[in-house]
């Protein structure tokens, strides 16, 4: 390895928040002035930070309510702004049910990798879903051969690149926190990830999982987004294409004078549409057919006779 493929590593901090219930009784106005002193803090520090993103687990885990996905090179930018966020009236609010700590290296299991795992780092391409899971590994698996454990991940990779729109940011928590790995992939459809973990369990390196939970999969959105799905200020994390479509206006009627001009034919045939419709599903009983002989034999008779009168 070239002296210029010597970098310094990532660290790569997942935080978790949950906000108290009480907080949703405040002023309105109070509260979009806690939201807007939290969002100033992350945009001052987002310059020193390689990925600082926010993603939001609002109806989905009941625990928390959305987390914090940073990267950066320094292990001190972590400290300054965990302090400078607790420093916001919001964090009196929060708590931080889970939170994760890692760092980037090489595989060792995989000599042909590209120049940035070489140098261990990992460049979000900011999906839709964040599926993160913490990872540890039985004890066994570290008493088998190298090449074993070799053979082992490279299935279980050949399994993974069959998914394409499935990206993996494996980075390593040894000595530095309670778990081994944090085990992240970004996808576009959580559907798709729960395919790949159905796939992954049939493969040899999953025999040797002691543990892979808790799992969150957060939706990537913006700060305040995050913020104002806490109390309901916005009611969904909307797509642009979506958005476009929830704001396009209605036709507009046209004028009179264009409208199609309604004649008694035309009102007959729509009524009796309308008739035969409403029959079809069943609204309006269908006309019993009259007898051949009773009712209408007798009206036949009065007609008759009052023929015979005129004459």
């Amino acid at each position: 390895m070239g002296m210029e493929e010597k970098l310094v590593g990532q660290y790569v901090a997942y935080t978790y928040f949950k906000v108290d219930p009480a907080w949703r009784r405040l002023p309105e106005a109070e509260r979009a002035a806690h939201k807007q002193a939290w969002v100033d803090v992350l945009e001052q520090h987002s310059a020193r930070f390689e990925w600082l993103q926010s993603y939001t687990l609002t109806g989905v885990r009941p625990e928390t309510d959305f987390f914090l996905w940073k990267i950066t090179e320094r292990y001190q930018d972590l400290i300054d702004l965990g302090a400078a966020l607790n420093g916001t009236p919001l964090a009196g609010w929060l708590s931080t049910p889970y939170s994760y700590l890692a760092t980037t290296k090489s595989s060792q299991y995989f000599e042909k990798q590209s120049k940035a795992k070489r140098m261990g780092r990992i460049t979000p391409r900011a999906a839709d879903y964040l599926v993160v899971y913490p990872f540890v590994k039985l004890r066994p698996w570290y008493a088998l051969p190298l090449q074993e454990r070799g053979m082992a991940m490279r299935e279980h990779a050949q399994v993974g690149s069959e998914f394409y729109t499935i990206t993996n940011h494996t980075t390593y928590s040894f000595g530095i926190d309670d778990q081994e790995f944090m085990t992240v992939f970004e996808c576009e459809e959580p559907a798709d990830f729960m395919h790949l973990m159905q796939r992954l369990r049939e493969t040899e390196a999953s025999k040797y999982t002691e543990r892979d939970t808790p799992i969150f999969v957060g939706t990537h959105c913006t700060h305040r987004n995050a913020l104002d799905l806490l109390d309901g200020a916005a009611t969904a994390v909307v797509k642009p294409a979506q958005e476009e479509h929830r704001r396009r206006p209605a036709p507009p009627r046209p004028a009179p004078e264009q409208r199609p001009t309604r004649t008694c034919a035309g009102r007959a045939r729509r009524a009796t549409a309308r008739r035969h419709s409403r029959r079809a599903r069943g609204r309006t009983p269908a006309r019993r057919a009259l007898p051949r002989y009773g009712r209408s034999r007798r009206s036949g008779r009065r007609r008759a006779a009052a023929r015979r009168r005129r004459r």
